[in-house]
């Protein structure tokens, strides 16, 4: 696969957005629906808006790692689109402006774009520029730039996600193994947490998912898979990294036709929850849209 290592240390999201948009970069697109659908089933209240820190009663948490720019968030919370990020983030208007005055513009921005049910991201990445902008502009209510694939959690970082009910990943299964949901979970159950967090990940059908499954069914959660689509994550780089798809997705057992054959990288939806949740409540009525 084609890295693109370089676009996520940046001080802000213009080159990210600048490289992904040429190549159909979606994935963020399908998550906003499904993550959004996911929430009053993984334990937020309805009307829950109130930020992290304010004060009050401990509220439910996202977690959203590997969440880069805080491009999850800006989608979860706010009444805008992917495409909007897009048109924003190329536009001339914003080109030349500095980074200071982006994160200035960009306060502004999402503020008068926030919903009224937003609720609090916490984010996860290793890339620091990245976590200070998403902070910056008030996408996430608290960041971490921790790598937990070598080194464990910061005491900050468990405090942090002792109330969150669900955790999101949309490209960073990639690069993840179980032992960053390891080492979260572990550190909340002992500090005596409630039920571990739920987990949503959209995962490349070019990438096995069960060693991360498998991880948390340590903590009691079952994983499921939606079978009935799959979401185009990416255009391929070139002719190279197709066939490179399309040979893994075969020989994981899935038919890549009329998916990676027409050019796109595709993603699975991979649900982990406690298993009596699992049993009374189907995935795909979960992810119905009411």
């Amino acid at each position: 696969m084609t890295r693109f290592d370089d676009i996520y240390g940046r001080p802000d999201p213009r080159p990210y957005f600048a490289a992904l948009g040429p190549l159909d970069y979606q994935a963020p697109h399908h998550a906003q629906r499904l993550f959004r659908r996911l929430l009053p089933f993984a334990g937020f209240p309805e009307g829950q808006g109130r930020r992290a820190g304010q004060g009050g009663p401990p509220q439910s948490t996202v977690l959203d790692i590997c969440c880069s720019y805080g491009i999850n968030a800006a989608l979860l919370n706010h009444h805008v689109t992917l495409r909007e990020l897009y048109d924003h983030y190329t536009s001339p208007q914003v080109a030349t402006l500095t980074t200071a005055e982006l994160i200035e513009e960009d306060r502004g921005y999402f503020a008068a774009r926030r919903r009224a049910d937003a609720v609090p991201v916490i984010g996860l990445d290793i890339s620091a520029p990245a976590i200070a902008y998403a902070r910056a502009v008030g996408l996430l209510d608290e960041g971490f730039a921790e790598n937990l694939e070598t080194a464990a959690p910061s005491p900050a970082l468990h405090r942090a996600t002792r109330d969150t009910r669900l955790i999101t990943v949309t490209g960073g299964a990639t690069f993840l193994t179980a032992r960053t949901f390891r080492a979260l979970l572990k550190g909340r159950q002992e500090r005596g947490g409630q039920e571990p967090p739920w987990v949503a990940a959209l995962v490349l059908r070019t990438v096995p998912y069960k060693d991360i499954s498998d991880g948390l069914a340590e903590f009691g959660l079952t994983t499921q898979q939606d079978t009935s689509r799959t979401y185009p994550q990416r255009r391929f780089t070139d002719a190279d990294e197709q066939r490179y798809a399309i040979a893994a997705v075969s020989a994981a057992g899935d038919d890549p036709r009329g998916k990676e054959t027409d050019g796109h990288f595709h993603t699975a939806l991979h649900l982990s929850r406690p298993l009596a949740h699992a049993a009374a409540h189907p995935l795909h009525t979960l992810l119905r849209d009411p």
